[in-house]
């Protein structure tokens, strides 16, 4: 099947789909470090890295990710 898309370009994608998700993040909470949005490995990681840099209540930092991810996810 030539038109099935291989593993590797699934993978491309996903990889792809990641980094469009970290550099939003990027562009809205710049106190983060290349190597902080890196190490995020899921929505959670991203609240509690934001209520501890940025010294907002967990509920507020919930709010901003949920609405900022709009049903994507930093898993890979």
């Amino acid at each position: 099947m030539p038109n099935a898309p291989t593993t590797n370009d699934a993978a491309r994608a996903q990889d792809s789909d990641r980094n469009d998700v970290l550099d939003a993040i990027g562009a809205k909470w710049s106190k983060f470090s290349k190597q902080e949005l890196s190490d995020l490995k899921t929505n959670d990681d991203l609240v509690t890295q934001i209520v501890d840099k940025y010294g907002v209540g967990k509920i507020a930092a919930q709010r901003d990710v949920d609405a900022l991810m709009n049903g994507r996810n930093l898993t890979a």
